[in-house]
């Protein structure tokens, strides 16, 4: 008997050091070929100084491009552009989406801000009355494929790839599409076709009421024109420092790992010096492994542009960090903006987000499903936002 129970004992004991095992194992592989391509000496040089440049370089100016479209959002709502947005399009979202009109309040309020605010639109009880049981879920793909669309878009622009931008909206609207629909099919597999949250409304009785829903879910201030405008503002750049402080850990971290398996030695000539942004060039040899796909569907001429699609998954703000880097090398054109933009909206960091989004909807067993059809869905962004590339530029 006590044999038995040391046996069961040490099989306890024993389970969390595999996890363990498994940290050591990945770490030590992880750093122990950095520091030998580099030197360790220049490895952590390297990660320090270059983690640094993010912060001081792309950090901030995310940030501030974070606050004054946060400024904007929020003025857009308090003002009723919103609110006059969200009745012209609604009519769209059943004949594109198949959802309640209303689901396009969700597509506005994303793209304004981040992924997660589709939740709260999506605890109203109001709200979420005009959506069929299986069609909830498919408001965490929805407002997933527009987070920090309005963060994205603007970074670009800046750089003079306005039209790249716009073409890359377009692309991310293509893959929103495909995501939800894929997303709508699953989820019909696990609910009753006639499963309905509290009632089912008529289409054309949603329409008719979407600025009435639209309007109960946008609070506004009360005072003067200058106090709403002034209150809005200070309001809404707030929330944009909340959002660029958030993406502070996914930039340093997320990015410096994905720059130091992207480039190579500063001057190859002299070898590493532990500068900036320095690397062991992994991504690119495996970008020129898979170049016979990434050429014909996104169009990349360069295998390290794939260093942004795979950062995207995680972290879209990680993700934009790299971007003045490659266009400093000439490793990105016009093409590639637009497929970024694309991607990197309808991605916008979704491994990061999505588990819980879904799990706070009441949705857990749809988590794999909803991985899978977005993953589909930013793919078909990217291919999308090429071949609109392709065909703006033959006009």
């Amino acid at each position: 008997m006590l044999s038995m129970l040391l046996k069961i004992s040490k099989r306890k004991i024993s389970i969390p050091y595999i996890d363990t095992a498994i940290f050591l194992g990945l770490i030590t592989v992880f750093f122990g070929y950095l520091g030998y391509v580099m030197g360790i000496d220049n490895m952590f040089s390297t990660i320090m100084a270059t983690s640094y440049q993010l912060l001081i370089d792309t950090v901030f100016k995310i940030m501030a491009i974070a606050v004054l479209a946060g400024a904007f959002g929020k003025l857009a709502m308090e003002f009723g552009l919103v609110s006059l947005l969200n009745k012209i399009f609604a009519p769209m979202m059943r004949p594109l989406f198949n959802m309640p009109g209303v689901a396009f309040l969700g597509i506005i309020t994303t793209y304004l801000s981040d992924n997660p605010a589709i939740i709260s639109l999506a605890k109203d009880k109001d709200y979420i009355s005009y959506f069929k049981k299986h069609e909830v879920p498919c408001l965490c793909n929805l407002g997933t494929a527009f987070g920090m669309g309005l963060i994205v878009t603007t970074f670009m622009i800046p750089f003079g790839f306005l039209k790249e931008a716009l073409i890359g909206n377009v692309g991310a609207f293509i893959g929103c599409i495909v995501s939800v629909r894929l997303m709508a099919r699953s989820a019909k597999k696990e609910f009753k076709k006639n499963d309905i949250i509290d009632i089912q409304k008529e289409s054309t009785e949603t329409i008719k009421s979407n600025s009435e829903i639209t309007s109960s879910l946008i609070e506004h201030s009360e005072g003067t024109f200058f106090e709403r405008f002034l209150s809005a503002f200070l309001e809404g750049g707030k929330l944009g420092v909340d959002i660029g402080l958030s993406i502070v850990p996914g930039v340093l971290v997320i990015c410096t790992i994905i720059m130091i398996l992207t480039f190579g030695p500063a001057d190859p000539s002299v070898g590493y010096q532990g500068l900036a942004n320095e690397g062991v060039e992994l991504l690119p040899k495996i970008g020129d492994k898979l170049s016979f796909i990434l050429k014909p569907l996104l169009g990349f001429e360069h295998p390290e542009a794939i260093a942004f699609p795979i950062t995207a998954l995680g972290a879209v703000g990680a993700a934009l960090s790299v971007i003045p880097k490659f266009l400093e090398k000439g490793i990105i054109g016009g093409n590639e903006i637009a497929v970024f933009t694309a991607m990197g909206m309808c991605w916008s960091g979704f491994l990061s987000t999505h588990v819980a989004m879904l799990d706070s909807l009441g949705h857990r067993k749809l988590i794999s499903k909803g991985i899978r059809s977005h993953v589909v869905g930013g793919l078909v962004a990217g291919v999308a936002a090429h071949y609109l590339y392709i065909l703006i530029s033959l006009i």
